[in-house]
């Protein structure tokens, strides 16, 4: 059987398109892909290397998501330095692994394991 790659983008159910969108470039450093409608749509997608995030507005979806990203330990090191230069809100919590927790504004949690 051949080995096929699977691309996977998760999508988080927001309600402001653009505040949502805003708190990922301005507070954790990504850049927006696309946008639909030009801007003016009700999904985009961010960009922050090779992690890619669809945000979605759908009145009909009030759910949440995670994410578990993991990084270097000097990937670590920089998004700490990242956060309290952005004033970012973050917490050190647990979820199988002593992560740093980062929420958006609509309830979605990125989660970053550390040694």
């Amino acid at each position: 059987m051949p080995e096929h790659f699977w691309y996977t983008r998760p999508v988080f159910f927001v309600t402001d398109i653009h505040r949502a969108a805003a708190f990922y470039i301005d507070k954790l450093g990504f850049t927006k892909g696309w946008h639909i409608g030009d801007g003016t749509g009700p999904v985009c997608q961010v960009n922050h290397g090779e992690c890619e995030i669809i945000l979605c507005v759908d009145a009909s979806r009030q759910d949440r998501g995670r994410l578990f990203i993991e990084l270097t330990r000097e990937g670590i090191t920089d998004l700490r330095h990242e956060l309290a230069q952005r004033s970012t809100p973050s917490r050190n919590t647990k979820w199988g692994y002593d992560v740093i927790q980062v929420d958006d504004p609509d309830g979605n949690e990125l989660l970053f394991p550390f040694e």
